[in-house]
């Protein structure tokens, strides 16, 4: 039974703009490999609420997505060893 989730990234701000672009190509392909991808909110550049690997700001996106139970495991497997991304978090949507 496919649920509803939400994923926020943090890209690193020193990624240039073409690294950047293709840093969301690969993680907007990855979640539809997963599921289906419902919407992406891209923010921008934002202020950090504290520094993370010595970086004040982050390039943020927020993607809503519907996948099975075990794919945000993968997702954030994934994510977790990708070289650019400094933070993600995937929460289920109550229904």
């Amino acid at each position: 039974m496919a649920r509803k989730y939400e994923l926020l990234y943090v890209l690193s701000p020193v990624l240039d703009e073409e690294a950047n672009v293709a840093m969301h190509e690969k993680i907007n392909s990855l979640v539809a490999s997963q599921g289906t991808v419902d919407s992406v909110d891209r923010w921008g550049r934002r202020r950090l609420a504290y520094p993370i690997q010595d970086q004040t700001e982050g390039d943020y996106t927020v993607m809503l997505f519907t996948a099975e139970p075990d794919a945000p495991e993968e997702i954030q497997r994934v994510l977790k060893i990708t070289e650019g991304v400094m933070r993600y978090m995937v929460v289920l949507l109550e229904e």
